[in-house]
């Protein structure tokens, strides 16, 4: 029972934070300051770095090792697969909304994507757990779920408050803002159902999640901090949030 509560606990925390922070639209304005949204991609976008290095190409590449290939080999592959592979998905997906999605749209369905490989990440990195593998801890775990979580807050109001400056009501935006969350359990339910299939090819499915949410961060958010005046604001943002799931990961490993 109590890894199965354990489970979904990993399984369902991220995608309710991402309607947490969705939740914003009913608190505050509709149209938000330059400076909150930048410093808001920010801290996503240094978790998700930091995410990506600790929780997922450091396990792939330990896991790596006991393959008979150069341990950088695996980590390598997946990585570049993983921002290749998002990248077309979300260009073939960008295509059919050509037609005026518009702004809001575009992020709607740029968040939805990106998180589909942060549920994956977490779904990997929980199977090997599950699975007994020496080099994923139960902290490991703990830590991964939780970083995702925490930038999952600032995240869900990224997408809902734009939503609401261009007029949509504050119901509405909020039902999009949990809904681009929801896919998270989806990926992660995914992963584990395939546990026998994903232990052998670990170290390239850890590295695939890294680089897909590594291709989000430098494609999605990073250009987000950077926008207009006082960039700085979003590059101190990126700096906390790097050091928070630093923190988190080192200290719960």
């Amino acid at each position: 029972m109590n890894r199965i509560i354990f489970t979904l606990g990993v399984w369902l925390f991220p995608a309710a934070c991402t309607a947490l922070g969705a939740a914003g639209v009913f608190l505050l304005r509709r149209q938000t300051r330059p400076a909150t949204r930048r410093i808001l991609c920010g801290m996503a976008a240094g978790i998700m770095l930091a995410a990506s290095v600790w929780s997922l190409l450091l396990p792939a590449i330990q896991r790596g090792q006991t393959l008979p290939l150069p341990a950088w080999i695996p980590s390598a592959v997946g990585l570049v697969l993983g921002a290749v592979g998002l990248l077309q998905v979300e260009q073939f997906a960008g295509q059919l909304l050509a037609g005026g999605a518009g702004h809001g749209g575009r992020m709607v369905l740029a968040v939805t994507l990106h998180n589909l490989p942060e549920g994956m990440a977490v779904g990997v990195v929980l199977a090997g757990f599950l699975a007994g593998d020496p080099t994923i801890t139960l902290a490991s775990v703990v830590a991964l779920s939780l970083g995702i979580a925490i930038q999952n807050v600032p995240e869900g109001a990224v997408v809902s408050l734009p939503l609401t400056a261009n007029g949509m009501s504050r119901p509405k935006a909020f039902l999009a803002g949990t809904l681009c969350g929801a896919v998270e359990p989806v990926g992660a339910v995914l992963m584990v159902a395939i546990t026998g299939l994903v232990t052998p090819l670990l170290p390239y499915v850890l590295a695939f999640a890294a680089g897909a949410m590594m291709y989000v961060v430098t494609e999605e958010l990073i250009p987000q901090t950077q926008q207009g005046r006082h960039t700085n604001i979003g590059t101190i943002g990126v700096a906390f949030g790097f050091v928070l799931m630093m923190v988190l990961d080192v200290a719960l490993g």
